[in-house]
This record gives structure tokens, C-alpha cells and sequence, in this order.
């Protein structure tokens, strides 16, 4: 079930795929981009270019505004929007922290039938990964915060 309130942070008019992961965190404090850039990185992957760029075709702009080269095209407190396309497909990627948790929504409209062709199957692969995303994102920042408070009880005993 894909809450409304993510559905309704969707730039598309119409949505043909859409799933909707979340976790438990203590870290949901941590804001929407930094979770994105935890997930995904400031760049994408040799993996990510390869399914995102060659296998789905979409076009990314590695740039300061973008995450793993996705536009973040909008934003809240509690929410981030990051968007691109192809030729076959609209992807929008919605990433949310609120009440203790921090949640990935994909949402995919099919431009052309071959959208829907190629994502179906790569869809199976993308709901597999998500929760180990969501997971390695939540380690990360928990080690962020720990080497942040080392540094800071560094900084407080020299």
C-alpha cells in the first residue's frame, strides 16, 4: 500500500507502478537529502549508471543539484523529490523521514508500451534491492553520527 501522502509528492500525472518501502530508524532526524545521498550517493555507481543509464535509459545529469546524478526537483521539510526520464518511462523518487522512519517511494509512469515491457521484470530485481538500500543507508548515517560525535568529543578533550 502506497501511503497518499507520498503518492500525492509525485510530479506525474498518472502513475503505473508504484511501491513504497520504509524502516524503523533513530536516525529519521537526519533529513530527506542526506538520506537520499546515503542511499544513492553523490554519484551514481558503476551498477546504478548500468541499470539506470544502459538497461532503463535515463537520462542523469551528474551536478551540485542532483543526487546520483537525479534532479531533485522538490522538496519539503520531511520530503524529496528527485525525477528524470526516458524515452519509455517517467521515474519519480521519493524519499521521506518522519515519525521514526525513513521511507523510499518509486513511482514509474509508462511513456511508451516498451516502458512498461522493460520495467516489469526489472521491478522484481528493484523490490528486492530497496530494503538492503534502505538498510546500508541507515548504517551509514549511524556511522556518520558515530564518527560525528567521536570528532566532537575529540574536539571538546584536546
Amino acid at each position: 500500500m502506497i501511503p497518499d501522502l507520498a503518492r500525492s509528492r509525485s510530479a506525474l500525472d498518472r502513475v503505473d507502478y508504484a511501491d513504497h518501502f520504509s524502516l524503523e530508524t533513530a536516525h529519521g532526524h537526519a533529513g530527506p537529502e542526506r538520506w537520499a545521498r546515503a542511499m544513492f550517493g553523490d554519484l551514481p555507481n558503476l551498477g546504478e549508471r548500468f541499470i539506470w543509464q544502459v538497461l532503463l535509459g535515463l537520462r542523469l545529469r551528474p551536478a551540485a543539484d542532483t543526487v546520483a546524478g537525479w534532479p531533485v526537483t522538490d522538496r519539503g521539510e520531511d520530503w524529496l523529490r528527485m525525477a528524470t526520464a526516458s524515452s519509455r518511462m517517467s521515474v519519480n523518487l521519493v524519499v521521506t523521514t518522519s515519525d521514526g522512519r525513513a521511507a523510499l517511494t518509486t513511482l514509474v509512469r509508462y511513456d511508451r508500451t516498451s516502458g512498461g515491457l522493460l520495467w516489469r521484470p526489472l521491478s522484481a530485481v528493484h523490490r528486492a534491492l530497496v530494503p538492503g538500500l534502505l538498510r546500508d543507508a541507515d548504517a551509514r548515517l549511524r556511522a556518520d553520527t558515530t564518527a560525528d560525535t567521536t570528532a566532537d568529543t575529540t574536539a571538546e578533550t584536546t
